[in-house]
């Protein structure tokens, strides 16, 4: 799925207060640091990674490598910080139900 540049802007307002969910460390895109972040998509949809001062890789290359490892779209690359998203049918789903429970 690609976002169009509405969805990136809508998306950045919510990454702002995000915490770093998932930090890369020197030895860079390990398949420890992937499993992680495909994790954390898993349970958040949007979620920001910080590569190490001294992590190998260049933060723009590396977000698209793991933006296409996990299958996620980037949202956003300021400094050492990438924001990836990737959309859960199953928590959309939760949230309309949510919805619709609290609907009176």
């Amino acid at each position: 799925m690609t976002l169009t540049s509405k969805d990136r802007a809508h998306l950045r307002t919510f990454a702002n207060r995000l915490q770093v969910t998932v930090h890369v460390g020197k030895e860079g895109l390990t398949p420890g640091v992937r499993q992680s972040l495909d994790d954390a998509l898993r349970t958040r949809e949007l979620v920001k990674v910080q590569f190490a001062k001294n992590a190998d890789v260049k933060a723009k290359q590396a977000a698209n490598d793991l933006a296409s490892a996990v299958n996620a779209d980037v949202v956003q690359t300021i400094g050492r910080t990438v924001t990836l998203f990737r959309l859960n049918p199953e928590l959309e789903q939760k949230r309309r139900a949510k919805a619709s429970a609290e609907a009176p």
